[in-house]
């Protein structure tokens, strides 16, 4: 049947900006999805105890105001996500995230900012695990195909619809559903398990990683790093 058919899991984080270990957690969305149809959602609006920026305000539409009017304390937010996403994967059911690397790290952060429990410690110390990357996949199995591989664009690529780009709910969802719409196209990756594909990625996305610190040093920049770890960046020593 393939796992594109099954459960799945879309995870989208919203945030105060792009740096994964400093930004915080606005909104966030975690999607049941089988087969590309919702099936149930949660949803968090978070007060991130910061000035939420301007650029960020533009992206996603949530005012510093709003968020300290209506937002939960991100705390609370952050366990509550990563209690969410934990079980999920306790009981063996993949999680969804368009750059998964991202939000993964960014979670972390927050996690460790207020001193809750890890990922790893809530998962007994394993690995989050598996994680399905749309982001990843798809730049491995169309590697040279020209154009941006935003969420948007890949999207389009896909002919998956997003209606409201840069709403964590939204985005969750047309994450699942261009996860589904990819192994659709590529049967080799319909026919991976779920913790095989994982295993994959830890290795597509760390050739990607090298080969883009390869390009950047020949185009000038002799000190560049490109980090291919994937899923999960933790500063070293964190690893429980």
């Amino acid at each position: 049947m393939g796992w594109h058919r099954e459960l799945l899991i879309g995870f989208d984080l919203e945030t105060t900006g792009t740096d994964p270990r400093e930004a915080r957690i606005v909104t966030g969305a975690v999607i049941e999805v089988r087969a590309g149809e919702p099936l149930g959602r949660r949803e968090w609006l978070a007060d991130p105890g910061v000035e939420i920026p301007a650029d960020a305000v533009a992206v996603h539409g949530i005012t510093g105001e709003r968020a300290a009017r209506e937002g939960r304390p991100a705390d609370q937010v952050a366990d509550a996500i990563a209690g969410v996403l934990t079980d999920h994967w306790l009981a063996g059911v993949p999680v969804v995230a368009y750059n998964a690397a991202f939000d993964l790290s960014l979670l972390s952060a927050e996690l460790r900012r207020h001193r809750l429990p890890s990922l790893r410690e809530r998962l007994g110390g394993l690995d989050p695990a598996p994680v399905i990357d749309p982001y990843t996949i798809d730049r491995a199995v169309d590697r040279y195909r020209r154009g941006k591989r935003n969420l948007e664009a890949v999207c389009r690529e896909y002919g998956v619809g997003l209606d409201t780009a840069h709403d964590a709910t939204a985005d969750a969802l047309a994450a699942a559903r261009l996860a589904c719409a990819i192994a659709g196209r590529h049967p080799k990756v319909a026919a991976l398990g779920p913790a095989d594909l994982h295993h994959r990625q830890i290795e597509w996305y760390a050739e990607w990683a090298a080969d883009f610190q390869s390009f950047l040093r020949r185009k000038g920049d002799p000190t560049a790093v490109v980090d291919g770890t994937w899923p999960l960046r933790e500063p070293a020593g964190e690893r429980v």
